[in-house]
């Protein structure tokens, strides 16, 4: 057998970072559910010089290599903000992380795994987690339920293997996350429209939509929200003031101001909602390539997109008002308003909800009580080393 060669690019050298990256596309070039994300958007994730993640984070990108061809890849790094939270969050002193995982079989997944585990012992970490490529804000787990069909905006997609590979090198899940689909085209059960009602005839409610023309003003505000709303989940860390910023200058050209919503009680913003238009079915046709011409295709549907599936990648309602009868007022008014701006303003039919986590029963149980069904599964590994 050839010999199967491992070793680190660094997080600058962009030759490099393009042979990293571009281990994804052939390893999955023939996956017709695969959507080829973005070359010049992972470039820029990937540079420790360009990514204001790395400014808490450290990272080291490996290569496998057989005959001269490249056939797997793995990245090995460690999140600073994640070992300052407890461990029932997730975090602690000794965890460190591995993600950006791609493998041509089990030799080379056995490799690359052992590799991040003696990155990561070299520098006192004990136990690792994942996957997550490269924050639990991009690419969280692998998937393992769901590889029938695309993954919608910033959802990750892998071979359907890669789950027996992983767990043969001895690593247990710890948190499943899921997301949830639903027919938007479909008024809400009786019972979430009396729900919605009574919210509307409630005046210490106010739902507006985003204001996009003072846009980080605004996204200071929905993260400021969120802060306080998932502060004590699984996995949960903080952006940063110049990562909300990287984020509103990447989000800004797919944001909407009529599908994100911030609902006030009392004139205190409360609670929020942000939904996507699904552009990884425009992206479908560009195989991961801006440029030279598929940009100008993106900005002009991007005027006025038209699109099947929209995405909630978040929603939150401050800790104060979570157990009062509002919080389920606010919540559906939000999810209401949003569907119907979804189906009238851009065509779309199908809604996607999540990622969620498996403990919490709060979204879950939104996700239920308007007859969503779960659709995708994504599962985040541990291992003491």
């Amino acid at each position: 057998m050839a010999d199967l060669k491992i070793y680190p690019i660094g997080t600058t050298q962009s030759r490099n970072l393009n042979r990293f990256i571009e281990v994804a596309y052939e390893l999955n070039r023939h996956n017709e559910n695969w959507i080829a994300p973005l070359r010049s958007e992972l470039r820029e994730q990937l540079n420790s010089q360009k990514n204001p993640w790395f400014e808490h984070a450290e990272a080291e990108y490996f290569l496998a290599e057989r005959d001269g061809k490249l056939v797997g890849r793995i990245s090995a790094h460690i999140e600073k903000l994640t070992q300052k939270t407890p461990p029932e969050q997730g975090g602690g002193v000794d965890v460190g992380m591995w993600g950006m995982f791609e493998a041509t079989d089990q030799e080379v997944a056995d490799a690359l795994l052992k590799t991040a585990e003696n990155w990561h012992r070299n520098r006192g970490i004990k136990k690792i987690v994942g996957p997550i490529s490269l924050s639990i804000w991009e690419e969280p787990g692998l998937l393992i339920k769901g590889h029938d069909h695309p993954p919608t905006i910033m959802m990750g997609h892998q071979r359907a293997d890669y789950r027996a590979w992983i767990e043969t090198e001895g690593h247990k899940g710890i948190k499943d996350l899921f997301t949830y689909e639903l027919d938007i085209t479909k008024p809400f059960p009786p019972l979430i429209q009396k729900i919605v009602a009574s919210g509307e005839k409630n005046v210490r409610i106010k739902i507006r939509k985003v204001n996009k023309n003072n846009f980080m003003k605004e996204a200071r505000l929905l993260m400021d929200i969120l802060n306080d709303a998932w502060s004590k989940n699984w996995g949960y860390v903080p952006l940063t003031d110049k990562e909300i910023e990287h984020a509103r200058h990447n989000l800004e050209p797919i944001v909407f101001e009529d599908l994100i919503m911030v609902a006030e009680v009392d004139g205190e913003p409360a609670a929020f909602m942000m939904t996507l238009p699904d552009v990884n079915e425009k992206l479908a046709e560009f195989k991961g390539k801006l440029f030279p011409f598929n940009w100008i295709k993106m900005l002009w549907w991007l005027r006025k997109p038209r699109v099947r599936t929209m995405r909630v990648p978040l929603m939150g309602v401050r800790k104060k008002f979570q157990t009062s009868r509002i919080a389920s007022q606010v919540a559906f008014m939000m999810i209401e308003y949003i569907r119907r701006n979804s189906v009238a303003n851009y065509g779309a039919s199908r809604g996607e909800i999540g990622w969620i986590l498996d403990d919490n029963q709060g979204m879950r149980s939104i996700a239920t009580a308007i007859h969503s069904d779960i659709n995708r599964i994504y599962r985040i590994y541990s291992k003491n080393i």
